[in-house]
């Protein structure tokens, strides 16, 4: 059973010039009660707008267009923001920002958010019980009933995340969606946090979690499946395994390949930048939107690269967006490996005719 389902949803940004900025693109996706699902991709190719965009509570310069959000069968676009804001934001999902240690106001006590979320969605606790409620909570995340009393500033970096974790989850949401809550925290406290993170979804405080970062190999260690986000579209979904170690769309292998990763079996190999810049938004681009800077669109076939680009289905759970068949990709990718072993010199080559051309090349030490 689908937790969270969105179907063709498309958001964008107004500018102050009234030029529209379409950050999310006819995005569909699923999350099954239970399950956790990654979100990665470059900065600026829409993470965190798709994150603000599924909880359906808009505001400028965010704008909603078209598609549907379904939590637990509930379709939330058609409902009122004062409706959402009081029946869905917190109980249905919930959001822990990018920024989450800078997320809270240094003059209150950590207890006065408790108490203001539990009093804005309706929920008739004395004092008491909202402390009792609140030290329970703190506790499983490893916190001291202390820090209710303390203010942000008081608090270490893993605390304060820790603490913002816990206010989001205070009304034990349905859908969890964590914005990169690992990224300014050292090796130790990101271990913590996303221990924390599966330990609230195995005691039921958080039944599907939405983690959103730009490490595919971290979200290898904390979701199912991985989807990967590339200029407001979604190019590539699969299981964690396989997205980390068998990428099929040339942007995720990519992606795999221009970041360091400890995981047994992918070690040593030549880390490659993905040459280029993401396309300008402003002007929604025609057909693949990574051909500028694909390294195979020579041998892609197509003439025309404004043509729609249909997802390519690679099994079960598996779907990449691509004008080459999985086939050809995994040929070109492992004709790239040879020319890696015969010409190591050659961190980044390009296929076919140039292969030869570049390790004649580096052979010749030029």
């Amino acid at each position: 059973m689908a937790m969270l389902e969105v179907t063709n949803l498309t958001t964008y940004y107004k500018t102050r010039m009234n030029e529209k900025i379409c950050s999310v693109d006819k995005v569909s996706f699923s999350l099954e009660d239970g399950k956790s699902l990654g979100i990665a991709g470059e900065s600026g190719c829409g993470k965190s707008t798709l994150a603000m965009s599924v909880m359906g509570y808009y505001f400028p310069p965010l704008y909603y267009e078209s598609g549907s959000i379904a939590i637990d069968g509930k379709d939330i676009t058609t409902l009122d923001p004062d409706v959402i804001r009081q029946t869905v934001l917190g109980t249905d999902i919930a959001y822990i920002p990018q920024a989450a240690m800078n997320a809270l106001n240094p003059t209150r006590k950590i207890m006065r958010f408790i108490e203001d979320v539990l009093k804005a969605h309706g929920f008739g606790l004395s004092k008491k019980e909202m402390r009792d409620l609140a030290e329970e909570r703190f506790s499983i995340l490893n916190l001291p009933a202390k820090v209710l009393d303390q203010y942000a500033v008081e608090l270490s970096g893993g605390m304060k995340q820790r603490t913002v974790i816990a206010i989001s989850t205070i009304l034990s949401p349905k859908v969890l969606i964590a914005d990169e809550p690992s990224s300014a925290l050292d090796v130790s406290s990101q271990k913590i946090v996303i221990r924390l993170l599966h330990d609230l979804m195995e005691k039921g405080f958080v039944r599907s979690l939405l983690f959103i970062t730009h490490e595919l190999p971290l979200l290898f260690n904390v979701t199912d499946d991985i989807m990967v986000m590339y200029a407001g579209e979604i190019v590539e979904r699969g299981a964690a395994k396989e997205m980390v170690f068998d990428p099929l769309m040339p942007y995720s292998k990519g992606l795999m390949n221009s970041i360091i990763v400890p995981e047994e079996g992918t070690r040593g190999h030549v880390l490659q930048a993905i040459p280029g810049a993401p396309p300008n938004l402003k002007i929604r681009p025609e057909g693949c939107r990574f051909s500028e800077r694909c390294q195979y669109l020579k041998v892609c076939g197509a003439k025309d690269q404004r043509g729609m680009v249909e997802d390519r289905d690679a099994g079960p759970g598996r779907l990449y967006r691509c004008r080459l068949e999985e086939a050809r990709l995994r040929e070109l990718y492992r004709q790239q490996e040879e020319d890696a072993k015969k010409f190591p010199l050659v961190s980044h080559t390009f296929v076919d005719e140039e292969i030869a051309a570049a390790g004649t090349k580096a052979e010749a030490g030029l």
